[in-house]
């Protein structure tokens, strides 16, 4: 998959032979080249494992296009973390437990109605509270409307949100990213995650509360 190979910053080089040696080779000797230096040897990685990694994904969420997203993030999360892989273990279990667990991600979002609604703003949130919640999928139709109104009104607030706080806003909000997570994403530590968190929320309140009465 050449973008994957485009967004992990690899490169494919010609010598047939070498490359043909690294075909030769299983995963974890792939894994040792490529910690040794050798980028080809993730390029064989990918092309070992990406038709492979998206029939799983496919089958497991039913849609193809965001299945081929899902395996470019499986990629780049390998990429990003290889020096960490225990390579007393098998690779491809560990690059199918990354797959399996960023598709019952999606599932779980899916699970989630897509209407959003605003619960309850409190005063002081604690760490744990999640104002944004997802309602069950089971609904009346005629709170359609008064569904699809809130979701607008949420959208809207989360879009006037400082960049840096929206985009923590969105990963824990929205997405049930853990802080831990978000502390990896953003790459700032968990005081100054849960420090803008606070400051999103308490802004999206004060941007939505209005529209609430």
């Amino acid at each position: 998959m050449s973008d994957v190979a485009t967004v992990v910053g690899t490169e494919v080089l010609p010598g047939a032979g070498i490359l043909g040696e690294l075909k030769a080779k299983d995963d974890a000797a792939l894994v040792t080249a490529y910690l040794a230096g050798e980028e080809r040897a993730f390029d064989e990685l990918v092309a070992r494992y990406q038709t492979r990694l998206l029939n799983f994904i496919y089958r497991t969420i039913g849609d193809r296009e965001r299945g081929e997203d899902l395996v470019q993030e499986v990629f780049v999360r390998v990429y990003r973390h290889l020096h960490r892989f225990d390579r007393s273990k098998k690779f491809s279990t560990w690059i199918y437990t990354i797959a399996s667990n960023l598709a019952k991600n999606e599932l779980r979002n899916r699970a989630r109605n897509p209407l959003v609604l605003f619960q309850a703003i409190k005063q002081n949130w604690q760490d744990d509270d999640r104002p944004v919640q997802f309602e069950d999928t089971a609904s009346r139709p005629d709170d359609l409307f008064r569904k699809r109104h809130l979701r607008e009104l949420v959208e809207d607030a989360v879009t006037k949100l400082p960049g840096h706080h929206r985009q923590v806003f969105v990963l824990r909000e929205l997405e049930g990213k853990s802080y831990e997570e978000i502390a990896e994403i953003t790459a700032c530590n968990l005081g100054t995650v849960k420090s803008r968190l606070n400051r999103a929320r308490n802004a999206f309140a004060a941007l939505i509360e209005p529209h609430l009465k």
